[in-house]
């Protein structure tokens, strides 16, 4: 099949797979996903199959990270009550990658490092401080569009992250309150603080998310990825528990922080931010 940019994004059979296998097309090139990779995403002409529950993740969430089991959410970054991120393992990491899951196991996104030269790359590879450099993500649906957008400007021990739509449109800033000890960052939206971010310990591993009264809405906890992963891989993996639906831009703010902690808030190790 000749696909060509006006063509509309889509499910179309794999130019070069099977006949039975069908491929997603963005609107300007194939994605790595076939249709297999997608549960619950329906095909043209096929019913959507919803993907049954992974015991995995649901270890993860009830397991380590302590999350009672909760009803189903709408199915999107947005509406469900638990959100899973998994780091993609790699031995070297060079770009940062996230596939993002409900509390059963089904996709519902990804975070994807962008805008790295192939300097940058290098730089990552042979030193650490790569860390101190701007860093872009973007938070993508299970589709694969953008639906935020996340840059964090250089920074020497503070972090400051931007929050934007895909338009362009600024949402909020998340911005890192403290260099020592328990390390806070600020919900800032409009110009005013609407929410904050807590470590709840020095090295930062688990995270408490209030709103401007100090309530606690949220609650980001860092999972154990077992003992293989933690000596040979960078891989990091994160439940975002959040307690009752928030209003925007909270609500997108809250989804960013949690998406992105350990590329955005949790960079360096020792805790300097």
């Amino acid at each position: 099949m000749t696909t060509h940019s006006n063509t509309p994004a889509g499910w179309y059979p794999d130019p070069h797979g099977a006949a039975q296998t069908l491929r997603y097309w963005d609107g300007t090139r194939w994605t790595e996903h076939t249709h297999a990779d997608q549960p619950g995403q329906a095909a043209p002409g096929i019913p959507a199959q919803p993907a049954g529950p992974d015991p995995r993740v649901q270890r993860q969430v009830q397991q380590q990270a302590g999350v009672a089991p909760s009803g189903p959410g709408g199915g999107t970054l947005f509406s469900e009550p638990v959100l899973v991120v998994n780091q993609k393992a790699k031995l070297i990491e060079l770009t940062n990658e996230y596939k993002v899951m409900d509390q059963q196991g089904n996709q519902l996104g990804s975070v994807v490092q962008v805008g790295q030269s192939a300097l940058r790359k290098i730089i990552r590879f042979v030193a650490s401080i790569d860390q101190y450099f701007t860093h872009k993500l973007e938070i993508r649906d299970a589709q694969g569009r953008p639906v935020l957008l996340l840059t964090r400007p250089a920074k020497i021990f503070k972090s400051r992250v931007i929050v934007t739509r895909p338009d362009g449109q600024q949402v909020g800033e998340i911005v890192q309150q403290n260099v020592f000890g328990k390390i806070n960052f600020a919900i800032n939206a409009g110009g005013q603080q609407i929410g904050a971010i807590k470590a709840e310990n020095w090295r930062a591993w688990n995270f408490a998310i209030v709103d401007h009264a100090e309530n606690e809405v949220a609650r980001i906890t860092k999972t154990w990825e077992g003992l293989a992963k933690t000596m040979f891989t960078t891989a990091d993996n994160y439940v975002l528990q959040i307690h009752y639906q928030l209003p925007e831009p909270l609500l997108s703010l809250v989804v960013a922080t949690a998406l992105t902690v350990d590329t955005a808030l949790k960079q360096d190790a020792r805790g300097l931010g």
